[in-house]
């Protein structure tokens, strides 16, 4: 294996567990209190009304679910699209709430979303983080084989394929 290639191991492997890692806490933070997560998502007024609660509750279950798929290198390239299609919303959202002088808690890691006093600051911060992450899935969706993933136990006819293709 040469350099770049040991590169993109490295890369793949940092992103599955750095995003997968964020999504679990992410996901973990929000149960405890189902009702905050339902006053994060009206507090930003995107969707409409009668599908605010269904997005509340299971927002922090398909976190959960994302995370741990990438952190156990399962479905990678499923969960990274699935990571990449929420950071694009998540992104979307706080920079709508910034554009219309919003200033609410994001509710990215828990809380109520009520109002902040320092939102306004905080806003590109967020988004570049969820760009970050966001790069970070966009890798594991081209370069989703990575070592020590379960995948690669699941799909070895796939992993040897794929390996024999970088390599010609």
């Amino acid at each position: 294996m040469n350099d770049v290639q040991l590169f993109g191991v490295g890369v793949g492997l940092l992103a599955r567990v750095l995003v997968g890692t964020v999504w679990v806490v992410a996901g973990v933070l929000k149960l405890p209190a189902p009702e905050d997560n339902v006053r994060v998502v009206r507090a930003y007024h995107l969707l409409p009304e009668g599908i605010v609660p269904v997005v509340g509750h299971g927002l922090p279950v398909l976190e959960i679910l994302v995370g741990l798929c990438l952190l156990l290198g399962l479905l990678t390239r499923v969960a990274a699209v699935l990571s990449a299609l929420l950071l694009l919303a998540f992104a979307i959202g706080v920079g709508s709430a910034w554009a219309r002088g919003l200033s609410i808690e994001c509710g990215c890691f828990g809380g109520g979303a009520g109002p902040a006093a320092n939102a306004q600051a905080k806003y590109p911060w967020e988004i570049a983080r969820d760009l970050g992450l966001l790069l970070l899935s966009a890798w594991l969706v081209g370069r989703p084989r990575t070592p020590w993933a379960t995948d690669n136990r699941l799909l070895p006819v796939l992993a040897a394929t794929e390996t024999e293709t970088r390599a010609s």
